[in-house]
């Protein structure tokens, strides 16, 4: 693998965190749950022991979430390419919820390419504390 290529799956794998940030917080849930390959595993931060697995069971989560006003900021985010079709990353998360104090905590991430896209295999988030 060429390091411009390193490059190109890093930054399709730093896009896909970004990009699942701001679908979330415009409740976009189909979208969101499009990022994720079919088998797709996720724990939220405020929940990482209670594994959702696949499009269905991931979309019932989001939609079954109360409305709420949500700003996430992802940073130092930081991937490591395995090879053509795997790769895995680490970001920190800020979460902020309207009324609520601010949450502290990250995601790690497994990344898988399915039908020449990449997506989340796995996304496993957990928190550092609240403020």
């Amino acid at each position: 693998m060429t390091g411009a290529e390193r490059q190109a799956i890093e930054w399709e794998c730093t896009r896909l965190i970004a990009l699942y940030a701001n679908l979330n917080d415009a409740h976009r849930w189909a979208e969101i749950v499009a990022l994720y390959h079919p088998d797709g595993l996720m724990t939220r931060p405020t929940a990482p022991d209670d594994e959702i697995r696949g499009h269905a069971a991931i979309l019932a989560a989001f939609e079954a979430r109360a409305p709420r006003t949500t700003r996430h900021v992802c940073a130092n985010v930081v991937i490591d390419v395995a090879d053509e079709n795997k790769a895995t990353g680490h970001c920190a998360m800020l979460l902020f919820v309207e009324n609520r104090p601010p949450l502290v905590g990250s995601f790690d991430d497994r990344f898988v390419r399915h039908d020449g896209q990449w997506r989340f295999l796995e996304r496993r988030g957990s928190l550092t504390f609240s403020a």
